[in-house]
């Protein structure tokens, strides 16, 4: 194994975490880890957002001067705050340094980019096309010519980690993979030890649960199908029906056991949990933006916890919120609106008022003496800042808005809804956690009965919601009613109230709710698959960050409820903390148990590596000379001519049109070996998968498509044209495209010479000064 190579990554993001804790400890005074926690990923936005801007006219300018500025802000706090505690620092790099070794470890015996079971093509592909790109917006590999229609922010870091390292994409996607894990895991730690910490609670142990639920808890499907195992076959049958959920996998034996099965819960969309995704091992939008959207929470509670009287540092927080938000906007673009909301929520439900940060004159004049009036003011202005937040994001990201957002999306309105059971699987054990919690601070103080009412109010609505269609509403719709009003009622009764917790809760649930409603029509997946998918992952990372604080919070808690002793309660919650960690834990113990032992469905290496590319001399004998050769031997991004991957598009694109002669329409499924050429190296091809047609019209992709066809199979003088109109350098004729092409000619024009030739593939070089000038050329992006 290339141990070498993960000592020099593990010891780049060391060194991050000491740069970045410099900084931290200025922007962040009094948090238990001094910011600690978000340190790396706070240096990371730091170099992106410079890249990024800088990039467009060069991304290795760009990369200097980001580090030059990160160099100089490192500095200027270090002159002003000192030296970083190295208690902090070792205590944060052993929790990073675990768990980055963790995943390394997994992909170690599954380091293969497959094509099958994820998005490892597209992720693969854009990462080393931004590692041969001069500038930004990158190339697309399957549609030369033309700009990335993706968010590819986030494969923009994992491309500048790989140049800082001198990295091959090949090593650096799984290093890639590993850190953004570690990175995740690290920043719920830091935040759940800081909000555990400023309420006098088990601060360590916190962090420790919040880690868990975001490393290697799993939603209760596995859990479930145990129990189902024990009992009778009619009467599990029965019980899966009543919880609308199919038994299989687990469900039907321990043997049948899949790791996969965890992830489609809810009919028509996906509910992966982190564990899922990096055993899953892509390099994808939703895996590299969560610890991103942590850093922006986190400095939201630093927000939330300064007193109104630090006027200008609560500003500054705000302010620091609009480069975040415009690294989420080019990595995960669904994470964009969400920091918005975050700012929102953290503001209107923060200790001080946000009519505060306003100057006293415009003070003086909102200055409401009544509840209500002072209630709207804080609300909107929270609006307008959360908006504001944004608009900054929105402006520093433009140029991704203006050259890479697909115009392929809109937004729709209600999509099929989810049901009772499928819900309780997937956010059952978050619920039973914040339930608790809420019964904890729902409790009557004295006279005050005004808690209890609302506490049966809000059952009352469950029990009338539920039958008609609105689960969601029913669970989910408490978390948001009650956590608002118990952070409201602080202002105005001297009773004990939660804290930041809250606001992550009722930010979870309002996601979870929203997309019950609204979601995302787009090429990608059916009605709401994606908007589901997508936004689930940010319930889980801001849902574990809220349940680390929430159970240390009900383990202290030794008060009688329920008309419950004290120590009958505490010994409850106890109970309900144990079966909550056993539950979440059991899918972990089998996935990797059989992740390690290979019998997942991948057959691992002979030797452990990291090498992405390892698997082509195994599964692919006959491609993988061309594959390297390229790799070894192409710079920049010239053009390469190769087979296009249409997947279920085959009959749009080809039966349905006029096809030259020997030319039948094939049927490719997308999700197997297909346009491995540019995929596997980042030199682009004319038409590559059809995931195109999610990014441009489908008629544009199809026309590509055919033109393929002729630059294969047509008269000279179409060929001709159409090398000079996509300025095709390189032909790759391979077992797919002889079969797909049973008569191909291009090899016959006088501009096509043999470049190099292996038994199955030949790579052809097309001599474009012999085109002449009579044919349209594109101008090229460089």
């Amino acid at each position: 194994m290339e141990l070498g190579l993960v000592a020099l990554w593990l010891g780049l993001y060391l060194l991050l975490l000491f740069v970045g804790l410099t900084i931290s400890r200025r922007i962040l005074p009094g948090l238990a880890d001094e910011g600690a926690g978000i340190a790396i990923p706070l240096t990371l936005t730091i170099v992106w957002v410079v890249t990024f801007l800088v990039g467009h006219a060069s991304i290795v300018l760009g990369l200097w001067a980001g580090l030059l500025v990160l160099g100089l802000v490192a500095g200027a706090a270090r002159y002003r705050q000192g030296g970083v505690d190295t208690r902090i620092y070792l205590e944060t790099a052993a929790v990073f340094s675990i768990a980055f070794c963790f995943v390394v470890a997994i992909r170690a015996v599954d380091p293969a980019v497959h094509a099958i079971a994820g998005e490892k093509f597209l992720d693969f592909g854009l990462l080393q096309t931004l590692l041969r790109a001069e500038s930004l917006p990158p190339e697309d590999m399957w549609f030369a010519g033309e700009p990335v229609q993706y968010y590819y922010g986030g494969h923009l870091l994992a491309s500048l980690l790989a140049r800082m390292t001198d990295t091959a994409g090949r090593f650096a996607y799984n290093l890639n993979v590993a850190g953004f894990y570690a990175m995740f895991v690290t920043a719920a730690y830091g935040l759940a030890k800081n909000v555990a910490a400023d309420r006098d609670l088990p601060a360590r142990l916190a962090g420790v649960f919040a880690a868990v639920f975001v490393g290697f808890a799993s939603n209760l499907v596995s859990a479930v199908h145990v129990i189902v195992l024990m009992l009778p076959d009619d009467v599990a049958t029965q019980l899966a029906a009543v919880a609308g959920h199919e038994l299989d996998g687990l469900g039907t034996g321990f043997a049948n056991f899949s790791y996969w099965t965890a992830s489609r819960v809810i009919s028509g969309t996906i509910n992966e949990f982190p564990l899922f995704a990096w055993l899953n091992g892509d390099l994808h939008p939703h895996m590299l933006s969560p610890a991103f959207l942590l850093l922006a929470a986190t400095l939201l509670y630093g927000y939330y916890r300064t007193p109104a009287s630090h006027r200008a540092r609560r500003i500054a927080l705000l302010v620091a919120l609009g480069p975040i938000a415009a690294q989420l906007a080019a990595s995960n673009t669904w994470s964009f609106p969400s920091i918005g909301g975050l700012t929102i929520l953290t503001v209107a439900l923060a200790p001080a008022s946000p009519v505060t940060l306003l100057p006293s004159s415009v003070q003086a004049r909102l200055d409401a003496r009544s509840r209500m009036r002072r209630e709207v003011w804080r609300h909107a202005l929270a609006g307008v800042l959360g908006m504001s937040v944004l608009l900054l994001g929105g402006l520093l990201s433009l140029p991704f808005w203006l050259q890479s957002v697909s115009s392929q999306q809109h937004l729709a309105l209600f999509p099929e809804r989810s049901g009772l059971g499928p819900l309780l699987l997937v956010h059952g054990a978050f619920l039973a956690a914040f339930v608790c919690y809420y019964v904890r601070y729902t409790r009557p103080h004295g006279t005050r009965r005004i808690r209890r009412l609302l506490l049966v109010g809000v059952i009352g609505l469950c029990a009338v919601l539920a039958p008609f269609d609105l689960s969601a509403i029913a669970l989910f719709g408490p978390l948001i009613l009650l956590g608002w009003f118990l952070r409201r009622v602080e202002a105005y009764e001297e009773v004990p109230t939660p804290g930041y917790e809250t606001v992550l809760i009722v930010a979870g649930a309002g996601l979870v709710v929203l997309v019950e409603f609204v979601y995302v029509s787009e090429q990608a997946g059916p009605g709401r698959m994606n908007t589901v998918f997508k936004f689930y992952a940010q319930v889980w990372a801001l849902w574990s960050v809220a349940i680390g604080v929430v159970l240390v919070e009900l383990l202290a808690d030794q008060r009688p409820s329920l008309g419950l002793s004290s120590d009958d309660w505490h010994r409850g919650l106890r109970v309900l903390v144990a079966v909550l960690l056993v539950s979440t834990s059991i899918y972990g113990a089998l996935a990797l148990s059989q992740h390690f032992s290979g019998s997942s469905g991948t057959a691992p290496p002979d030797e452990p590596t990291l090498d992405a590319l390892a698997f082509l001399e195994t599964h692919h004998p006959n491609e993988a000379p061309a594959i390297h050769w390229l790799n070894d031997n192409v710079d920049g991004q010239p053009t390469l001519l190769s087979r296009p991957t249409t997947g279920s598009l085959s009959g749009y694109c080809t039966a349905d049109r006029d096809l030259p002669n020997g030319v039948t329409p094939w049927d490719w499924d997308v999700y197997h070996w297909g346009n491995a050429p540019s995929t596997m190296t980042g030199i682009p091809t004319v038409a590559g998968w059809s995931h195109e047609v999610g990014y441009r019209d489908a008629s544009v992709y199809c026309d590509r498509v055919q033109d393929t066809i002729q630059l294969f199979t047509g008269d000279p003088t179409n060929q001709r044209q159409l090398l000079a109109r996509y300025d095709v350098t390189y032909v790759y004729v391979g077992p797919l495209e002889r079969g797909a092409f049973p008569e191909i000619t291009i090899q016959e024009l006088d501009v096509v010479t043999v470049e190099k030739q292996w038994d199955d593939v030949t790579i052809y070089r097309v001599n474009q000064s012999m085109l002449g000038s009579n044919y349209l050329r594109p101008t090229r992006r460089q």
